[in-house]
């Protein structure tokens, strides 16, 4: 059976770490190098560093960044935000990434999934979605950092990037999103029931029984949190611990 994973997720907005509600009134957390080191020494199972707005403001992730990143920590460790062209994704892998998620350009051009799954495997390919509950209780994908609903349905879309080649889905909870009140169970339900990849439950962390809850009621194989690490308020060991007493198999 997979050992289940916890990610601490590195969002990055002109080279700092920042944390916001919602996707919007982000404040600055920290630096992202030191934030890296800090949780591969408190023993998270992988690191996941988005440049939230990368894409918005078109232009590329910092790659430097990226490899002072790669220099400091032994574990998988995802890229993303601005990736718009197997270059790109190449560029990422070469300065230390393990895998690299593609989200806006991935919706505007499918066939980018397709080529870099071809070129550096589907292992690789992270579909990175943003979504939102709509009022017929279907959800919607969103881009550019959840400022535009595309009107595609989520199900839909994460079942052609599958077939495309993407390898894993982090999939983000937009109503969820840093307001700590538990992940989006049923999103997350509805999408392991229509792929076989595996999937990073992204959006809500606020407390030991989220963490747990997730694995014990939905299929995801890993849980990104962001804030609650951040602030200190749980410790990835504490995580760790309660998903062990629980009967979960991870990585201690």
């Amino acid at each position: 059976m997979l050992k289940k994973r916890i990610i601490p997720c590195l969002d990055v907005k002109d080279g700092r770490v920042v944390k916001g509600v919602n996707f919007v009134n982000l404040t600055d957390v920290g630096d992202p190098v030191d934030s890296a080191q800090a949780y591969y020494q408190a023993g998270c199972d992988e690191l996941v560093f988005l440049d939230i707005t990368a894409t918005h403001e078109k232009r590329d992730t910092t790659v430097d960044m990226v490899k002072q990143v790669a220099d400091q920590v032994f574990i998988p460790f995802t890229v993303g935000g601005g990736i718009r062209s197997v270059e790109d994704m190449n560029r990422m892998l070469k300065a230390g990434a393990d895998k690299v998620a593609v989200n806006s350009s991935a919706l505007n051009n499918p066939q980018l999934i397709r080529d870099c799954a071809q070129k550096f495997g589907s292992q690789c390919v992270v579909l990175a979605v943003d979504a939102k509950k709509e009022a017929d209780g279907s959800w919607h994908v969103y881009l550019a950092g959840g400022r535009k609903d595309t009107g595609r349905d989520l199900l839909d879309w994460v079942q052609e990037a599958v077939q495309l080649g993407a390898g894993e889905i982090l999939l983000t909870s937009m109503d969820k999103d840093g307001t700590k009140s538990g992940f989006d169970l049923p999103m997350l339900q509805a999408v392991a029931e229509v792929v076989s990849v595996p999937i990073i439950a992204s959006g809500g962390a606020g407390s030991l029984e989220h963490m747990v809850q997730v694995f014990q009621e939905t299929p995801v194989t890993g849980a990104l949190a962001a804030s609650i690490f951040h602030y200190g308020e749980v410790s990835i060991k504490e995580t760790k611990e309660a998903m062990a007493q629980a009967g979960l198999e991870v990585r201690l």
